[in-house]
């Protein structure tokens, strides 16, 4: 039997695969003929539901210009500034007056207009009806309507649209356009203006408009009730919640909901102007019809298409997946330490070889690892006894000047004078050296450093032949804290002898502190001598990040480095680890403040 190689098989199933493409071209293209006509119909809803609110805010603002016609009428200002308390003719003067000049002329221009009212705050109203019967209406009604326009309308003057009207046997039927106004005597609302027009007047906007058999529109306020419905029964009715939340939930998109057993697509654009929402409706099925038989014979090609393409995948993967599946298991007993080798088919071709050269690997690879964990123990046990002797060699590390001078002044009070303080001298040393020399890697508490730092201050007040008395500010909640052996000694000492190269004044002083924040536990030397310049700190700052303990020719008699500051940020590091040590703020002529971060949680 013929053999055939990895490469062989993979241009024969790609071929296969390719022919199958081409011969669904056809399905891509119905699936985007179909998608193009889903987007047209949605331009289309939505050109038409764009044109109605366009329209109908135009034919609003139309009647608002008519009231603008009444605002800027000075008998109307005057009428609203009539108090309670008029004249009767003053009252049907203003009257007559207002039906004249502005009223009836308003009326010619607009015949649709049915009724226009104004009602001032004091309680005087004038009706005017035009196409339907005057109507009279006693005090209580005049109020009633008041109140009801006043708590519907803003003060500021803008314009409300009501679905309600004062004529008897007009409710449903008509749009009332109202807004407060202002008369003459004050910047502050008077009185109500109000124009009401018939709502089926509406319809007339719309009559070219196509929406397909079925299809229709309608309007509704912004509280979800209907203002304009082609269903006169439908007029007034509240939105159910159902519907009220899939408009909010859609926005400006194509939504759908079942309307009466029947399954319906809405898009609804509001009306900035009026506050209106204007909702198209279609049947579902009559917008999909188009694309439906094009929909049907796109799945049926595709399905069959489909399952051919996946028997060949099939049949083409299991090729491939089981040696893999084989080398897989072995990788897996790899990680678990099991050197194991594959069995191999009896075939052969490329991943066969592949699997032959893994079996050689893994070979070769256990007597590595073999010889690699060998070297790596010795290699471990190496390093561990270099950072002991490192860490004891650090420790160890105690300036020479100091114990230099201190043996030179035991010496000369031993001399001139026979005094007390010469003990004190000798068994402050004597502590310092007992507390130094011990080398082993446990943490003390911050009480241990500073009764060593208070040891220090007994021998240096000889030395420098004054009291100086250190500011310590630490809480008793910190003094059991523990931080590393001989460290806070070093860093006194170190302003002593670089903070005050002029001597020590009274003014001087060096403070104690510590504190936790984020996680860390604090502890700083700050003093008030002449700081560091820029380029000093910049040094010690990167000193400190390279841990070069020694370098620019060592650390002579006479040379003040900075080696005990540096010995301390890595004995800290070596007990706690890299990410902690020493950070130094320093400003020429203001003072340094040198902290130590070790872990608040121990």
């Amino acid at each position: 039997m013929k053999r055939f190689n990895l490469y062989q098989k993979l241009y024969v199933y790609f071929l296969i695969v390719i022919v199958v493409s081409l011969s669904s071209v056809g399905l891509f293209t119905y699936t985007k003929a179909s998608r193009e006509l889903d987007l047209l119909m949605r331009d289309q809803m939505e050109q038409i539901v764009n044109n109605a609110v366009h329209h109908t805010d135009l034919y609003l603002k139309t009647y608002e210009r008519s009231m603008v016609s009444l605002l800027t009428n000075r008998s109307v200002k005057e009428f609203i500034d009539l108090p309670s308390e008029r004249d009767e003719y003053e009252y049907y003067h203003y009257r007559s007056l207002i039906e004249d000049i502005g009223v009836d002329p308003l009326f010619i221009r607009n015949p649709e207009i049915e009724t226009v009212y104004m009602i001032s705050f004091a309680g005087n109203a004038v009706y005017y009806f035009n196409n339907v019967p005057d109507q009279g209406f006693e005090a209580v009604e005049v109020a009633e309507h008041m109140d009801y326009l006043k708590s519907h309308t803003g003060s500021e003057g803008e314009l409300s649209i009501l679905r309600s009207t004062i004529l008897k046997n007009g409710q449903g039927q008509m749009l009332t356009l109202t807004r407060q106004i202002r008369g003459l005597s004050s910047p502050q609302s008077a009185g109500i203006l109000a124009i009401e027009i018939r709502a089926a007047d509406l319809s007339a906007m719309w009559q070219g408009i196509d929406l397909g058999k079925d299809g229709y529109f309608f309007i509704m306020d912004e509280n979800g009730q209907i203002v304009y419905h082609p269903d006169q029964t439908q007029l007034d009715r509240q939105l159910d919640r159902q519907f009220s939340a899939k408009i909010a939930e859609a926005g400006e998109e194509l939504f759908e909901l079942d309307a009466d057993g029947e399954k319906r697509t809405y898009m609804v654009r509001k009306s900035d102007y009026s506050g209106w929402s204007l909702v198209v409706s279609k049947p579902t099925k009559e917008i999909e019809m188009p694309v439906s038989s094009i929909r049907t014979t796109t799945l049926i090609v595709g399905f069959f298409t489909l399952v051919f393409a996946f028997g060949l995948a099939l049949r083409f993967g299991k090729s491939i997946t089981r040696p893999i599946q084989a080398l897989k298991m072995g990788m897996r007993e790899t990680e678990k330490g099991n050197w194991a080798t594959i069995p191999l088919p009896d075939h052969r071709d490329e991943i066969v070889e592949l699997m032959v050269r893994y079996n050689l690997m893994v070979n070769r690879l256990s007597d590595l690892v073999e010889q690699v964990y060998q070297a790596e123990l010795k290699n471990q046990e190496s390093q561990m006894e270099r950072q002991r002797a490192e860490f004891q060699s650090l420790q160890l590390q105690i300036n020479p000047h100091f114990l230099y001078n201190t043996l030179e002044t035991i010496v000369c009070y031993s001399f001139v004078r026979d005094s007390e303080d010469i003990s004190d001298i000798v068994k402050s040393l004597a502590y310092m050296l007992r507390y130094s020399v011990q080398t082993n890697l446990e943490e003390i508490t911050v009480a241990n450093e500073l009764k060593h730092v208070m040891y220090f201050m007994v021998v240096l007040r000889h030395r420098i032949g004054r009291p100086f008395e250190l500011d310590v500010e630490i809480q008793p909640e910190y003094l059991l804290h523990k931080m590393v052996r001989l460290t806070l000694q070093p860093l006194v000492e170190n302003v002593f002898q670089h903070a005050f190269p002029d001597g020590i004044e009274d003014f001087h002083y060096i403070r104690i502190n510590a504190w936790t924040k984020d996680g860390m536990f604090l502890v700083s030397v700050k003093d008030n001598g002449e700081g560091m310049s820029a380029d000093r700190l910049r040094e010690m700052r990167l000193k400190l990040e390279t841990n070069r303990l020694a370098d620019e020719g060592g650390h002579a008699a006479g040379d003040k480095g900075g080696i005990g500051m540096l010995n301390v940020h890595r004995r800290i590091q070596m007990v706690f680890g890299e990410a902690y040590g020493l950070r130094i703020e320093s400003e020429a002529g203001r003072g340094t403040e040198i902290r130590m971060l070790m872990p608040a949680s121990q």
